[in-house]
C-alpha cells in the first residue's frame, strides 16, 4: 500500500511539472511560437486548390513571419457568426492608373519584454476590456501596414501607421471621402468601456504611397464624434458632442466643431483655445 502511495505521488508531481513546462512554452517560448506558425502555414499551402495570386493571404503570412520581429501577426475580421470561418485583415486594392497591386493589413506587434499576444485574445468586444490590464495576456501594438505586391511575386511595405488602441478589432474598410473625394481606410473597435465602438480613419490624403492621417470616431452611450468638413482644406474634421445624464435620460448637451491645424499638427476647436487633440 506504501508504494501505491508513493507511485501515485510521483506521478502527481509529474504531472503538475510537465503542466508548468507546457504554460511556460506556451505563454514565453517565440521558438516554439514560430514552429507552430511555419506548420500551419505548411498545412495551409497543402490544402491550397490553386495559386493565381502569387501575393495572397497565405504567402503574407509568411512574408511577416520571416520579416517582422518575433511576435508580429496579420489580424483576422472578428467573427460574424459562431462557427464562421475567420478571414485575415487584408484589403486588396488594384491601382489601373499605376498598375500596381496594393494590400492594406492590420497587424499585431507583441510589447517588447512582455508575453507573446495571441491574437485571438485582441479581437472582438471581449477584448475590448483589455485596454483596462493587459499584463497577463501581452500587451498589443496595432498598425495600419501598406504593402506592395511587386512584379516579382514579392513584398514591399510601404508604409505601417500605429492605431492607438490595444484590443477589441473588428472589421476593417476601405472608403471614400466624399467632399473632397479622399480614399480612407476605417479601422472599427468594439469598446465596451464606452459601450460603443471607435473608428479610426486613416485619409490618404497625399496619395496610398504617402503615410495617412489618423483621424478618430466613436459613438458610445454617453459619447459621439462623427465626421464633417469645417473649413475647406484637405484634411477631415469632426464634430465632439457633450451630453447631459442623469438617473432618468441622457441628452445631448451642445457639439464642437474641431478642425486640423496644420501648423500645429493637432485638431483644435475655436471655441476654447485650451482644447485640442491629436487625432
Amino acid at each position: 500500500m506504501k508504494m501505491v502511495r508513493l507511485f501515485l505521488l510521483f506521478l502527481a508531481l509529474v504531472f503538475v511539472s510537465c503542466n508548468q513546462m507546457s504554460d511556460e512554452q506556451a505563454e514565453d517560448s517565440p521558438s516554439k511560437d514560430e514552429s507552430i506558425r511555419r506548420y500551419n502555414i505548411e498545412m495551409e499551402k497543402k490544402q491550397k486548390r490553386n495559386n493565381d495570386n502569387p501575393c495572397d493571404t497565405l504567402s503574407l503570412k509568411e512574408y511577416i513571419l520571416n520579416q517582422d520581429s518575433v511576435g508580429t501577426y496579420l489580424v483576422e475580421f472578428d467573427k460574424t457568426f459562431t462557427y464562421s470561418v475567420p478571414k485575415a485583415a487584408v484589403i486588396y486594392y488594384a491601382d489601373k492608373r499605376k498598375k500596381n497591386q496594393y494590400i492594406f493589413a492590420v497587424i499585431a506587434k507583441s510589447k517588447e519584454g512582455e508575453r507573446l499576444i495571441e491574437p485571438k485574445n485582441v479581437i472582438g468586444y471581449e477584448s475590448s476590456f483589455i485596454n483596462l490590464d493587459s499584463t497577463k495576456l501581452g500587451t498589443a501594438f496595432f498598425y495600419l501596414t501598406l504593402y506592395e505586391c511587386r512584379k516579382d511575386s514579392s513584398f514591399k511595405q510601404i508604409w505601417e501607421s500605429e492605431v492607438p488602441i490595444h484590443g477589441g478589432f473588428n472589421r476593417m474598410t476601405l472608403k471614400n471621402w466624399k467632399p473632397k473625394n479622399i480614399m480612407y481606410v476605417e479601422l472599427n473597435y468594439e469598446d465596451g468601456i464606452i459601450s460603443g465602438h471607435r473608428n479610426y480613419n486613416f485619409f490618404l490624403v497625399d496619395g496610398i504611397e504617402k503615410k495617412p492621417h489618423l483621424m478618430e470616431t466613436y459613438v458610445g452611450l454617453v459619447h459621439k464624434r462623427t465626421l464633417t468638413k469645417v473649413d475647406d482644406d484637405r484634411y477631415p474634421d469632426y464634430w465632439e458632442f457633450r451630453f447631459w445624464e442623469d438617473s432618468l435620460s441622457i441628452r445631448i448637451r451642445d457639439s464642437i466643431p474641431f478642425y486640423w491645424d496644420t501648423t500645429k499638427s493637432l485638431y483644435i476647436t475655436k471655441f476654447n483655445k485650451r482644447w485640442f487633440r491629436h487625432y
